[in-house]
């Protein structure tokens, strides 16, 4: 055999080799990824061993086959979806807190993200589109219950500022939640409202939620049930006629109540409310010791019981800065105590 004839053999047995090994490779990755194609690399690859860009073949249990990157983008946003899933946590009556709000879940919105992400170049990471699942038992459902907080997984605070004095702090302290970007939800005294009714207007125009805190601050345990009434009707009447606010939350003065005092506030659309943690300011301590027992106590969930005093209005600023410092967003009590979902920033 002269040496052309064998240098053409020869290189064809290499041929051969090499083509062979480059199909074991290709082999290989498919039988470890039998399942889903999982990265864009792998998808890459295996589209330019097909010799196409718009189809990938893919192995799975039942053979070879082809589907569009748009198939295969769809399948990996469901598998995805599936992880992502978070569980609604439901509204429960707890022995020692009560009513107790639930919380949303959330699930991916495999729709939107899908068609958010075709449009987008292949290597950018998927931008997940989120919807809310709401629980099955809601705090409308636990029947006429006190709540003492919101719901421990959802990231948020609210302070609770009862008012029925200390006229000369409140601006001040409107103006260090505005200076933070904070709001905060006041609970009126009628007859307070009826004698500081700019003052009011003025909590209303700063953006902050306002409630009932009835009529002329009584121990509302104390009260036979037509007095017991008329204490809540008549501020939330108040409410709606002088500040246009529709009242559903009632703040029981000094934490004074019975189950009669939440029968009759649940007879006319209000949920009462009190607190979690308590600055006791009214006492006058300083505004460190204030700050401290926040920094001890808060929590997602917690409601703060505050009233326009020296000692809250120097401590307010410190208070939203170690809130905000433990990942907690502040809200009002009607954010707190809904089950809508929060993000921790």
């Amino acid at each position: 055999m002269d040496r052309n004839k064998f240098a053409i053999i020869a290189i064809c047995i290499a041929l051969v080799m090499i083509l062979g090994q480059f199909a074991g490779v290709r082999a290989f990755v498919e039988r470890g990824n039998n399942t889903e194609v999982d990265s864009f690399a792998f998808r890459l690859l295996t589209g330019l061993i097909d010799g196409e860009d718009s189809k990938v073949t893919q192995v799975t249990g039942d053979g070879r086959d082809t589907l569009s990157r748009e198939e295969i983008l769809l399948r990996e946003i469901r598998q995805a979806a599936i992880q992502r899933r978070v569980e609604p946590v439901d509204a429960v009556v707890d022995r020692v807190w009560k009513a107790i709000p639930g919380y949303n879940g959330q699930e991916v919105d495999i729709e939107r993200t899908y068609e958010q992400a075709k449009r987008l170049p292949k290597d950018t990471p998927i931008p997940y589109v989120y919807k809310e699942i709401t629980p099955k038992v809601m705090l409308d459902d636990l029947g006429p219950q006190p709540i003492y907080r919101g719901n421990p997984n959802k990231p948020m605070v609210a302070l609770m500022i009862n008012v029925a004095w200390g006229n000369e702090f409140l601006v001040p302290m409107l103006d260090t939640l505005d200076e933070m970007g904070a709001k905060a939800t006041f609970f009126l005294d009628g007859s307070w409202l009826n004698k500081n009714e700019q003052l009011a207007l003025e909590i209303k125009k700063r953006g902050h939620q306002i409630e009932n805190h009835a009529y002329s601050h009584p121990n509302m345990s104390q009260l036979e049930s037509t007095r017991a009434r008329l204490e809540i009707t008549k501020t939330k009447n108040l409410l709606q006629e002088r500040l246009g606010v529709e009242n559903r939350w009632f703040a029981p003065p000094s934490g004074d109540f019975n189950q009669q005092t939440v029968k009759l506030a649940a007879e006319e659309g209000l949920k009462t409310v009190l607190w979690t943690v308590d600055t006791v300011d009214w006492k006058k301590p300083p505004a460190s010791a204030i700050v401290s027992k926040i920094d001890s106590k808060i929590a997602a969930g917690s409601l703060v019981l505050m009233h326009p005093t020296a000692s809250s209005r120097d401590a307010l600023k410190d208070m939203v800065k170690v809130i905000r410092s433990k990942g907690l967003t502040l809200g009002t009590v009607e954010q707190t105590l809904s089950s809508d979902r929060v993000e921790q920033p």
